[in-house]
């Protein structure tokens, strides 16, 4: 019997032009800050659902669609594109489900000190090596990553829709960091972002700024949870050695230009 509570009945048959009938629809508990999240299931496989109705997070999740077909036949641990439906007061984003659950709650749910650094380890490591793959062409920039953040954040400040001040963007703006090798970044990783399975940090979500960029961002926010934490900064580092990001230049991107995004 099909399943179509939740969802009207006129997006539901969009859907299904994308994956065929839907048979079940799950609503999970972990949800994110910016959209719905609904698990649908057909009689072949699972998918994701993702709405915003929003204006700012409906381009953010617009975005993410674009990249997530851009990256389709990737080597990257993404989840597939499956397809995006742009209604009048809301946008949706069709895409794999993939299994685990994120790592803040694994670390959560974690019962040992062991446990926990294991986990943050294998954070380090995992994003190590995403740093260290190969550039995707078609993510690369004209101008540096940093120079286009700063512009897209004074444009924020500029509509009122940012919690960063006119004042932190004029410092960010004199103070920019030395620049460093751009590399394959995910723009927004945090351990809401990161997905486990067995122990182990194994997929991205939420990659609507995964792009070429510059790494001390990912790590500044890969940390910033346990910064203060040296029980947990030291299994980050063992995972992930490939620069170990300054104070100064935590501070400039976790609490200076994450503050706009």
């Amino acid at each position: 019997m099909k399943v179509v509570d939740e969802i009207e009945q006129h997006l539901i048959e969009k859907v299904e032009g994308f994956i065929g009938e839907v048979t079940k629809i799950h609503l999970p508990e972990e949800q994110g800050w910016t959209s719905t999240v609904r698990q649908l299931s057909t009689s072949e496989s699972k998918y994701i659902l993702k709405s915003s109705s929003e204006e700012r997070y409906r381009i953010w999740l617009k975005t993410e669609a674009q990249i997530l077909k851009k990256l389709l036949h990737e080597n990257i641990p993404i989840p597939k594109f499956h397809g995006f439906i742009e209604e009048e007061d809301c946008s949706h984003l069709i895409m794999s489900y993939e299994k685990g659950i994120t790592l803040r709650k694994a670390l959560a749910t974690s019962t040992t000190l062991e446990e926990k650094c294991s986990l943050i380890t294998s954070f380090g490591e995992f994003l190590h090596q995403f740093h260290e793959s190969s550039p995707i062409q078609s993510l690369q920039h004209d101008k540096s990553w940093l120079d286009e953040q700063l512009s897209i954040a004074e444009f924020y400040v500029g509509q009122g829709k940012t919690d960063g001040t006119k004042q932190l963007l004029e410092h960010l703006i004199a103070n920019k960091p030395a620049p460093v090798q751009q590399t394959m970044i995910h723009g927004d990783c945090t351990i809401d972002n990161v997905l486990v399975t067995v122990g182990k940090v194994h997929r991205f979500i939420d990659v609507a700024g995964m792009t070429v960029g510059d790494p001390r961002f990912d790590e500044a926010l890969a940390i910033r949870k346990f910064k203060d934490h040296p029980e947990y900064i030291q299994p980050f580092y063992e995972g992930y050695n490939r620069y170990k990001i300054t104070h100064e230049e935590l501070k400039y991107f976790d609490e200076g230009l994450y503050e706009f995004f």
